[in-house]
């Protein structure tokens, strides 16, 4: 594991960009399915999906910045990071925000993905273009994480902080110019690793094709695994220990029947304080129980990437769905990991 900090190209904030900047009212997407009348106790009748921004190539990892008041999320194919704020609409918050170099036509998607903040309210974020996990500050990308046993990841996707300070994340190959077949490759497989408080890099997962999305229950005893394999879409659990191990994998809930809501696959995946799992899939975001019983889905009509609680009150559910991001209000609260 390196220890070195890149330096970026320049940051920048509140600069415009090329989207279409939205402005209330907001138009609509889509539509909530409500499978299960419990839905409605989470996601209120008459909730509605506004699109905030749009135009980006692939939006993904919404995170809120407390901090700040506003939305942080990527769009990985472009190689930029933007924010987000009521008050300001969209803006270019970082660029390039996965590569040291601004450009690499070589890659796929050089961008950031998976953003997260740590205790201490800097901003860590999973970097396809540079293979690592990265913290940014002062400008600089901190390496958090970019080898295994000398070996450089694939290209890190989503990661989670633990209230022990310790840092899940997936390591599937979409970065990469061929992806699963992308010569590049130096781990032979797509794994889910622990980065513990004291910087010991440990491999949890190794037989997932496609771990994308991840995330833990408010006790922090399941770690859940949202794999985007079009051919076993499903969200894995494990039993997490005390020492950071798994155990008990198994399937949390299979997407497979829900392939005609729409385009999509189990990938970002964010649980509120109750321990409800909000995980993109099939047509949006799907509304799952602690215990994976299904209660609807929030239809984008888009693929979906991924989703975060925002605002004050962490409320607000934030979607990044194909070339937009969008909003829906909700009546439950996401979950605070420190």
């Amino acid at each position: 594991m390196s220890s070195h900090a890149r330096t970026t190209a320049a940051l920048a904030v509140s600069v415009a960009v090329s989207v279409a900047l939205a402005a209330p009212p907001y138009r609509t997407i889509g539509r909530v399915e409500r499978k299960d009348p419990r839905l409605d106790v989470l996601v209120p009748p008459g909730a509605v999906i506004e699109v905030l921004a749009e135009g980006f190539v692939w939006s993904e990892g919404p995170v809120w910045d407390q901090a700040h008041g506003r939305l942080l999320f990527s769009d990985v194919r472009s190689n930029v990071a933007h924010a987000w704020s009521e008050k300001d609409g969209a803006s270019v918050f970082l660029r390039p925000s996965g590569t040291t170099e601004p450009e690499r036509p070589d890659l796929r998607e050089p961008g950031s993905n998976g953003l997260t903040f740590d205790a201490k309210g800097r901003l860590v974020m999973c970097q396809h273009g540079n293979r690592q996990v990265a913290r940014l500050e002062d400008g600089k990308f901190v390496t958090l994480a970019d080898r295994f046993e000398g070996k450089r990841f694939n290209s890190p996707n989503d990661l989670v902080y633990a209230r022990d300070g310790a840092l899940y994340f997936t390591d599937p190959p979409y970065g990469l110019p061929k992806t699963f077949d992308d010569p590049g490759r130096e781990i032979g497989w797509n794994g889910v690793y622990r980065l513990s408080p004291d910087g010991r890099l440990t491999v949890l997962i190794k037989d997932l094709k496609a771990p994308n999305g991840i995330g833990l229950s408010p006790d922090g005893k399941i770690l859940y695994v949202g794999q985007s394999d079009p051919d076993r879409p499903v969200v894995m659990a494990y039993d997490l220990h005390a020492d950071g191990t798994v155990a008990n994998g198994r399937v949390f809930f299979d997407a497979t029947p829900l392939r005609q809501m729409g385009p999509g696959v189990p990938d970002g995946m964010k649980v509120d304080a109750a321990g409800n799992v909000f995980t993109t899939g099939p047509g949006g975001v799907l509304v799952l129980t602690a215990k994976g019983e299904y209660l609807g889905t929030i239809v984008t009509g888009e693929p979906t990437a991924n989703c975060g609680f925002g605002d004050a009150d962490r409320s607000t559910l934030y979607i990044t769905a194909n070339h937009t991001l969008c909003r829906v209000r909700t009546k439950t609260r996401g979950l605070v990991p420190y």
